[in-house]
């Protein structure tokens, strides 16, 4: 399997920690996402979405980040990260496409705002961020809700569903995400970084983010 990323993106940041978390072996092709390669002809001829990542495992081509963590988890037999159990399946699926329909959207204006301005010598707009903030706290309202019921998303022990989910988050620090009234998701997001896969993968310093 060969993996086209760019480290910087939430969602290469995601597969790339998924998949060390599980210990599938991959190859990496680098796509530099600033540069514009994402939108080349080579790359777009592998996804024409010209979004990042991208898995080619021989004639199989997969984007969707967390199509890309159901299918190595299943491919390497990594039961354990993605049970095969129909209800608990189910509830990781569930998590991964409210990651990516919700919390997703919500976390990246704090992301793009707060980190990507800054990066780009822009200013942050404050009523981009007061718009959002009323969604955003619904958001994390759910998941404090569940977090204050189960250790880890999807049960006892980490899963894919933890790591899709903590991505759109990995910058919270920088993106200045109004985390305070929430004990039981913070409390899990310092387990997530708390992972040797999670520390691995830490793109602050390649951002030049203190």
């Amino acid at each position: 399997m060969k993996l086209y990323y760019d480290p910087c993106t939430v969602n290469c940041r995601k597969v790339l920690a998924g998949l060390d978390l599980m210990g599938v072996p991959y190859e990496t092709a680098k796509v530099d996402y600033f540069a514009g390669e994402h939108k080349g002809a080579d790359y777009t001829a592998i996804n024409p979405n010209q979004s990042l990542p991208a898995l080619v495992d021989g004639d199989f081509v997969l984007w969707e980040s967390n199509a890309i963590l159901q299918y190595a988890a299943d491919k390497a037999g990594k039961d354990a990260f993605y049970p095969k159990a129909a209800a608990i399946r189910a509830d990781i699926n569930r998590w991964h496409l409210w990651e990516a329909n919700q919390w997703f959207p919500s976390c990246y204006v704090y992301l793009v705002e707060n980190v990507v301005k800054p990066i780009l010598k822009a200013e942050p707009d404050q009523a981009v961020l007061d718009a959002q903030a009323a969604k955003f706290h619904q958001l994390a309202g759910i998941l404090e809700d569940r977090l204050g019921k189960s250790a880890w998303l999807s049960g006892p022990d980490v899963t894919i569903a933890d790591v899709a989910v903590a991505a759109p988050m990995h910058l919270h620090r920088h993106q200045q995400l109004p985390l305070d009234a929430y004990p039981n998701l913070r409390r899990w997001l310092a387990q997530v970084e708390a992972l040797p896969s999670w520390k691995k993968t830490d793109v602050a310093p390649i951002l030049g983010l203190q």
